[in-house]
């Protein structure tokens, strides 16, 4: 599968069933060697006035990815893996 494949597709967590963002705006964290992907570092909700800053991100380990489908990307995410 490419980036490309993936790009757009809405983030949603299983356990708690909220959406937690889009690929777009996401991050990914690469093995240098090998190229495979680490984890997603999804930036979290920012409030009305608020701007986005850049230590708040939730990482999500890739092997937390249960199922990419056509428009989103289930994730089963419980903030203590």
């Amino acid at each position: 599968m490419n980036l490309s494949e993936i790009a757009g597709k809405e983030i949603v967590n299983l356990v708690t069933g909220e959406r937690l963002g889009i690929i777009g705006e996401c991050d990914l964290i690469l093995d240098e060697t090998t190229g495979s992907i680490l984890a997603l570092l999804i930036p979290q909700e920012r409030g009305f006035f608020s701007r986005r800053r850049n230590d708040l991100f939730l990482e999500v380990p890739w092997r937390n990815v249960k199922k990419i489908g056509n428009d989103m990307i289930i994730i089963e995410y419980d903030g203590h893996i």
